[in-house]
Parts: C-alpha cells; sequence; structure tokens
C-alpha cells in the first residue's frame, strides 16, 4: 500500500512539474506574441482599413501627431459636410487609410518593422 501512495505521489509531483513548465511555455509565448512587430502590423493594418479615417493605426504605431492630424481632418470634414467639401475632406481621409493599411499588410515583417517602428516613417 505504501508503494502505491509512493508512485501516485511521484506520478503527481511529476504531473505538477509538466504543468509549471507548459503553463511557463505558454506565458512566455503570449508574451512575445504580444509584444512582436507582427503582431503590431496585423493591428494596424487591420485597423487601418476599418477605422482608417480616425487615425487609429497611426496611434497604434506611435504616432501622435499624424493621429491628431487624421483624426482631425475627419472631424472638421463630418462638420462641413453640410457644404459638401466636408465629404470629400473624410473620403480622402478614408483612401489614406485604406491604402496605409493595404501597404501594412503586404510588407514583410521585417520590412515593417524596419520602416515604421525603426525607421519612424509616418506616411505611406
Amino acid at each position: 500500500m505504501s508503494e502505491e501512495k509512493k508512485d501516485f505521489g511521484d506520478k503527481a509531483d511529476e504531473f505538477a512539474d509538466d504543468a509549471k513548465k507548459t503553463a511557463n511555455e505558454f506565458t512566455n509565448s503570449a508574451k512575445e506574441a504580444l509584444n512582436s512587430s507582427d503582431n503590431k502590423k496585423l493591428l494596424a493594418g487591420i485597423l487601418a482599413i476599418v477605422l482608417g479615417q480616425l487615425g487609429v493605426h497611426k496611434f497604434i504605431l506611435g504616432y501622435q501627431k499624424e493621429g491628431f492630424i487624421m483624426l482631425g481632418a475627419t472631424v472638421i470634414g463630418y462638420i462641413t459636410a453640410c457644404f459638401v467639401v466636408g465629404s470629400f475632406i473624410v473620403l480622402g481621409v478614408a483612401i489614406v487609410g485604406l491604402i496605409e493599411g493595404i501597404i501594412y499588410l503586404t510588407k514583410s515583417d521585417e520590412e515593417f518593422f524596419n520602416t515604421y517602428q525603426v525607421g519612424k516613417k509616418p506616411w505611406f
């Protein structure tokens, strides 16, 4: 009986060690995924396509000035939409966001990282 308890205890310890190892590997992988340039590229690209006219993708990449320019142009465009000119402003800013999103998603990970995060190229 005591040998069975000892075997059971050893197996339980081994299982606990394996579980801790797996949890640590998962945590490290999650940290890498959240901090990787690929994840930022994907997030910035999708946000540029979906919410490009608001400049959200610029804020994600750390370009606050450019993000506020896009956001301001969109707000001014909506305010002046009754004068027809505003509609063209909003459309233009949305097209810029769409083009930037496509550019972000078509670049390789290394090229995106070097261009937009290391080189700090704010437009196109």
